[in-house]
């Protein structure tokens, strides 16, 4: 296991350059002014501060914890700000939102080692947040956004448009993961959990490749349509670089 360590090790540096060559996705440049105060919230906010200690790392699920909420939680806080302009919604109803989807991002993989993790999760989250002061819509369109931010399985309606703007936006924000964080951060926390000889991994690289493909037209809000696949696009390019450097290693 030593050996694929190592292999993984130079792997994941080859990730991180390619990366770093593709540059940074024109979502971030685009929406800089929606980035800050998606970020102040995260820092700020005692709400996100008070998800964050029901959130034990030891219990999560390798890839899907602290960090992966983490970046979650602030794209979903620019995507529901850009969104919510384009709805022309209320300055302070939007501050709003920016918190209440960052909560919805923050506590959505918290049973993600279980096997029907959205309903598990959501369930979690309503018990949760029983204990914040908020109102008792905006509780229930974070557990519905949670409920329903799978892939590929059925889209449950949402309440209203408020609740579809949260759940919409948790899910593209998610969605966002499958590109260059995927291949930077991820699949190594995945791969440092388990056993995994390099020759499995070669050998599923290019169906999972293609599985994260499909992911481009599964985008739900207007903003995560026309961002979404830069950022797919970009995974699988540096998918394709570790492709080609795993089989340089392996010798196929």
């Amino acid at each position: 296991m030593r050996i694929d360590q190592t292999i993984y090790s130079r792997l994941r540096q080859k990730a991180i350059k390619t990366a770093g060559i593709l540059g940074v996705p024109s979502f971030y440049i685009d929406h800089g002014i929606e980035l800050e105060i998606s970020r102040e919230s995260l820092k700020t906010s005692m709400l996100i501060k008070k998800c964050r200690s029901y959130m034990d790392e030891a219990s999560m699920y390798s890839g899907h914890g602290l960090s992966h909420a983490e970046a979650v939680a602030l794209d979903a806080g620019i995507l529901i700000q850009v969104e919510g302009k384009l709805q022309n919604m209320d300055s302070g109803l939007m501050s709003e939102m920016v918190v209440y989807v960052q909560i919805a991002a923050m506590l959505h993989d918290i049973k993600r080692k279980e096997k029907n993790h959205t309903i598990a999760g959501s369930n979690e989250a309503g018990m949760i947040l029983n204990d914040f002061q908020i109102e008792e819509r905006y509780k229930r369109y974070i557990v519905a956004a949670i409920r329903n931010h799978e892939a590929f399985k059925k889209v449950f309606d949402s309440e209203d448009e408020i609740a579809k703007l949260i759940s919409d936006s948790l899910y593209d924000a998610d969605k966002f993961r499958w590109g260059p964080d995927n291949f930077t951060t991820t699949l190594w926390l995945m791969l440092n959990s388990a056993d995994v000889p390099v020759e499995k991994l070669y050998k599923k690289f290019i169906e999972s490749m293609k599985y994260i493909e499909n992911i481009k037209a599964t985008f739900r809000t207007r903003t995560g349509k026309k961002y979404g696949p830069e950022f797919i696009d970009m995974g699988i390019k540096i998918g394709q670089a570790l492709y080609k450097e795993m089989s340089t290693i392996i010798g196929n």
